[in-house]
């Protein structure tokens, strides 16, 4: 069983989970595991970087299916001990001009931003090694203030939150835009916000409990908005590289030593989650 350090990137075959998995294999030093639902894709990404120089693992992992992630959890447990760095990079986003009802979107966002992000950390957070770091990867849209409701804001930023409680409100958006009832309950009208936003929120949730486990693992956990980066989610819209995307995610994952729970901004500051308003640059 090897001793090296191991970091898994999940959806790492493109855009900005590519370019954290070059940023692992230049200054991580340990075995980086490069996963993506698609074989051929995961594959091709892996040729690509070792044509770089680079050294990256493949292991194919789709968020969505408990079995995959499951063997994931086996390999890693079997061949090393366990996991020292997990980043949850993958997940989805209707484009703004998409066909599919309101409530289609919310269930189908929810579920892979929210619903298997969390899915992956109950399955792998029992192996991980004592002082191991999870980066989640959120949004400038994971924001609170982007939350119309003040109660619902107020929810969600409870310092009372628990995992149970946060998949409830989740759930609860989902239903509500079922029901065509999402801005009357204040939900704003962006399925990605809301995901986002769960996932910053489960961060915190997340470290409390970690913070709380005993014995104590010294356990970071942490969400980061990477930047508006030119990739296939934002349609190439954003100006930045998917380097530049990389840094927070990067910062957060090899050089942040005392933060837990923070919500961190794309210049690898970290961002007040609660303020009334986001930061305004990128």
């Amino acid at each position: 069983m090897s001793s090296q350090k191991v970091a898994v990137v999940t959806g790492g075959n493109k855009g900005i989970g590519y370019a954290i998995v070059k940023g692992l294999c230049e200054k991580f030093g340990g075995v980086v595991y490069l996963t993506a639902r698609d074989v051929s894709r995961g594959e091709a990404a892996v040729a690509k970087l070792k044509e770089l120089g680079y050294k990256p693992e493949f292991h194919q992992l789709d968020i969505n299916e408990q079995s995959s992630i499951t063997k994931l959890k086996d390999h890693l447990s079997q061949k090393h001990g366990g996991l020292d760095l997990l980043v949850n990079n993958a997940a989805i986003a209707f484009k703004s001009d998409a066909t599919e009802p309101f409530a289609e979107q919310a269930e189908k966002t929810i579920a892979v931003n929210y619903f298997s992000t969390l899915r992956v950390c109950e399955t792998l957070f029992p192996i991980l090694k004592n002082n191991a770091r999870v980066v989640n990867l959120s949004s400038s849209a994971g924001h609170l203030s982007r939350i119309p409701s003040a109660d619902l804001r107020k929810k969600l930023n409870d310092p009372q939150l628990t995992v149970s409680k946060l998949n409830k409100l989740m759930e609860q958006f989902v239903q509500d835009a079922k029901n065509n009832r999402w801005q009357e309950a204040g939900w704003g009208n962006s399925t990605y916000v809301v995901s986002k936003v769960g996932v910053s929120a489960l961060t915190k949730v997340q470290q409390r409990d970690f913070d709380n486990e005993k014995p104590n693992r010294n356990i970071s956990v942490n969400s980061v908005h990477p930047g508006y980066v030119d990739t296939d989610m934002t349609s190439h819209k954003g100006p930045w590289t998917i380097e530049q995307g990389a840094r927070a995610p990067l910062f957060l994952a090899l050089e942040a030593h005392n933060l837990k729970g923070a919500y961190v901004w794309s210049n690898a500051t970290v961002a007040q989650w609660d303020s009334d308003n986001a930061p305004a640059s990128f």
